[in-house]
């Protein structure tokens, strides 16, 4: 299975993308994280990530498509993958189609997560307090949602078109959210 998972900050993604990849075998891929393990590790990668991340912009997309083809590389990822955080863009939906095509695979579903943009504020700023991420300032959380609105939503748009996209309400404990897109998934026949 071969999947991305979207959706605005705040919706839950990175823990539903855990749950989803360990049901199904396959590595969850978040650049979110990988940028951040490079930011705690002072790399350089990570000092420029930072930069980006504590204005709630995105890294650009040079960076990100090099690590993400790196990582879908790796062994692991040949059976399948779940993507969490990327594509952003149009031009790295693109990029995405390159890789994919060059390795003769191709995505089996895009999943979306919606949730109300006033939760997702109030998520993250919860968030913010319990984990002491300092990218999460109400101020930041409300530019990564607009940024989110006119970056990423139109490839929502692109997915749906080519019949991949599911969308799932993200609102909820954890386990039902997990049962909703388990369900969504179960009608995906997988390429």
């Amino acid at each position: 299975m071969r999947m991305i998972f979207m959706g605005p900050p705040g919706a839950g993604k990175g823990t539903q993308a855990a749950v989803v990849a360990e049901k199904y075998g396959i590595p969850a891929i978040s650049t979110g994280d990988i940028f951040r393990a490079n930011v705690g590790e002072g790399t350089p990668l990570g000092l420029e990530a930072k930069r980006y991340m504590d204005a709630g912009e995105y890294v650009p997309d040079s960076v990100t498509n090099n690590m993400v083809r790196d990582r879908l590389a790796q062994p692991d990822a040949e059976p399948g993958f779940l993507l969490d955080g990327y594509p952003r863009t149009l031009a790295q939906v693109e990029e995405l189609d390159g890789m994919l095509a060059a390795s003769g695979a191709s995505l089996d579903a895009v999943v979306v997560l919606t949730v109300d943009s006033e939760e997702l504020v109030q998520r993250l700023l919860k968030r913010a307090e319990t984990s002491g991420r300092s990218d999460d300032t109400e101020e930041v959380i409300r530019h990564r949602q607009d940024v989110y609105t006119e970056q990423t939503a139109p490839l929502i748009d692109v997915y749906r078109d080519r019949g991949l996209l599911l969308e799932v309400d993200g609102l909820g404990e954890v386990t039902e959210v997990s049962e909703r897109i388990f369900t969504a998934l179960d009608g995906v026949s997988r390429g």
